[in-house]
């Protein structure tokens, strides 16, 4: 009896870790370096909120505007309260224009209603589309329909994109990335989706960690995202969202 309350003891100490871990704020800083007229930028990027209630005091630490926030897809689910998916669009729309990337399960909470809240908090959405940032030397943010749809489009994500132009490309699910490579340019490309497998047993997961890499020539960031889905706990996958900084020089 005494080794099945300690075994007890062990697995409720465990699962309150793996809660703890899954209700981090961790912001991941990531650098790119580009050749051109000279210029920079900065990007904040968060993706898979799902049902969580962004922090407030790691949004008020964040120092400096950005010029663009990207909402990277699942920024809700059937499971999030209205109410919440306002709260944390009042979090995040202050800290520069606003872009949402459609996700997997954000239609769960109906696709009209999130449509309307999003215009209300001045949210751009995209969706085989791009956007020109404003006052900047053409640079876009373009993205695909949410692969989940089978109504997503890389010609005319990239349609509107001359050869010179500089290019962030989105899709919540970054198993597109390579197809997009093999056909179209762009400098960074953006994911989410498989939250890094938010539970891994040392190396192993259901996907890949997260990371932000090179592959193939483009630089490529995909994040673990900051909430969870089914259940409330991460282990070996941490909670992250992102700031890109981008330096465009020497051309």
């Amino acid at each position: 009896m005494l080794y099945i309350g300690l075994l007890l003891l062990i697995v409720i100490a465990f699962l309150l870790y793996m809660w703890k871990v899954a209700h981090e704020n961790n912001v991941v800083h990531h650098q790119l370096s580009l050749k051109g007229e000279q210029e920079k930028l900065r990007l904040f990027f968060i993706s898979d909120t799902h049902l969580r209630k962004i922090n407030r005091q790691m949004i008020e630490r964040l120092t400096g505007t950005f010029d663009a926030v990207i909402i990277g897809g699942d920024f809700a689910d059937g499971r999030t309260p209205i109410q919440r998916i306002h709260d944390n669009l009042d979090l995040l729309t202050p800290l520069g224009p606003t872009y949402f990337v459609w996700g997997n399960n954000d239609r769960e909470v109906g696709e009209e209603r999130l449509r309307n809240i999003l215009q209300q908090h001045g949210v751009t959405i995209i969706a085989n589309d791009a956007v020109l940032l404003p006052n900047k030397n053409r640079f876009w943010l373009n993205a695909i329909e949410d692969t989940s749809t089978m109504k997503y489009s890389f010609d005319a994500a990239f349609e509107k994109i001359d050869e010179d132009d500089f290019v962030v490309f989105i899709s919540h699910n970054p198993g597109v990335f390579a197809r997009v490579r093999a056909k179209f340019r762009a400098d960074l490309m953006i994911g989410g989706h498989l939250h890094g497998g938010q539970i891994r047993v040392g190396p192993y997961g259901v996907h890949p960690l997260g990371s932000y890499r090179e592959r193939d020539g483009v630089m490529t960031l995909v994040s673990n995202g900051y909430g969870t889905t089914l259940l409330p706990l991460r282990l070996g996958a941490k909670p992250e969202c992102h700031i890109i900084d981008i330096e465009i020089s020497g051309k």
